[in-house]
């Protein structure tokens, strides 16, 4: 029987692990950040009821609470969750698009290059609102730097991956260099973008940067159908008629942008990334449209209660998230690029 792209399509559909077990991983992750949220909202310097913080965040009760949960820890919580779900799904794109575990935005400079339009941006003294326009045209130039150095080249995935290191490093040179020459009172705004926190997020970052984010899932979930037949492989996907080249072309644009929007926000947070398709996969099975969506829930999840730990349970005051997710960031890479290079036993070469 002749496979053809609608097939392959619902073939790839069929592979989604059961509703029951997708509607409970959605269900309990959903909870989870609900509580997450509560306890964001509700502790700080001086602790708040969770009743209390609650009503505050819908505007109800005290004028003080009103004003602390509204306009310092709510605003702080939203942007943690919009990153971390941009994060999110922005991993589970590359990983499927490069077949590779570890691809992620901060492994293959992605974030770098947010990093760099953000911050040239701000040096240029532009308005805050167009931090998310810089950071997206910073990181289409880290992916276009890739595709020159490695990608063209036909390179094996983990020397891709070192490549990807190489750009992010270079990108990340080229901010703290722009960093040292700014003046005293830019530099410590610009510090977010080497570090990653969400520290200080106003309403209007926050919304404008969630409205783009949600376009940008609604982009890859509909991309997503191509993953199931690239999947198969170039040439087979080719013949199902589909245009591999500008699939992968519009998949990587989308992962881009996910990754560029949530570094926009947060800076180049590390790590969330690239656990978060692994947990998925892990927890419920094959990449598909549905575990998509979870990839974005968890990232949001995993975001967030690392912010809430280097709120409150770190010894270190005023430690940013990104420092926290690093540390946890890189035995994980260490792992995953050993994995990758251990050869296969009896693999008969």
């Amino acid at each position: 029987m002749t496979l053809t792209y609608k097939a392959v399509v619902r073939r790839d559909a069929r592979r989604t692990p059961g509703r029951g077990r997708l509607l409970a991983y959605g269900t309990t992750g959903l909870l989870v950040l609900l509580v997450l949220l509560t306890v964001s909202v509700s502790t700080g310097e001086m602790s708040t009821p969770a009743s209390v913080a609650l009503r505050a965040l819908v505007g109800l009760g005290d004028p003080g609470d009103v004003l602390v949960v509204q306009e310092f820890r709510a605003p702080r919580a939203v942007a943690a969750i919009v990153a971390g779900a941009g994060l999110g799904a922005a991993g589970s794109v590359l990983q499927r698009l490069f077949r590779n575990p570890l691809a992620s935005p901060d492994v293959m400079g992605v974030t770098g290059g947010a990093s760099l339009g953000a911050v040239a941006l701000l040096a240029a003294g532009a308005s805050q609102l167009l931090i998310p326009v810089g950071a997206l045209a910073g990181g289409l130039l880290a992916a276009l730097l890739l595709g020159v150095f490695a990608w063209r080249s036909g390179l094996a995935v983990t020397r891709l991956v070192l490549t990807g290191l190489a750009v992010q490093a270079g990108l990340a040179a080229a901010v703290n260099l722009m960093i040292v020459r700014f003046p005293a009172e830019l530099a410590g705004s610009a510090l977010q973008w080497t570090t990653g926190s969400v520290y200080g997020r106003t309403w209007t970052e926050v919304w404008g940067a969630a409205a783009a984010v949600v376009l940008a899932l609604a982009a890859a979930l509909v991309t997503n159908r191509r993953l199931a037949v690239l999947d198969l492989g170039d040439d087979p996907a080719g013949a199902l008629g589909l245009n591999t080249s500008a699939a992968r072309l519009q998949l990587l644009l989308v992962a881009v942008a996910l990754a560029s929007l949530a570094a926009a926000l947060a800076g180049p947070v590390t790590f969330v990334a690239l656990a978060v398709p692994h947990i998925v996969r892990f927890l419920t099975g094959p990449p598909t449209a549905a575990t998509l969506a979870l990839a974005a829930l968890t990232g949001a999840v995993l975001l967030l209660a690392s912010d809430l730990v280097v709120q409150h349970l770190l010894p270190i005051e005023g430690l940013p998230v990104g420092a926290a997710t690093a540390t946890l960031g890189a035995p994980w890479l260490l792992v995953l690029m050993f994995r990758q290079s251990k050869p296969v036993r009896g693999s008969g070469a």
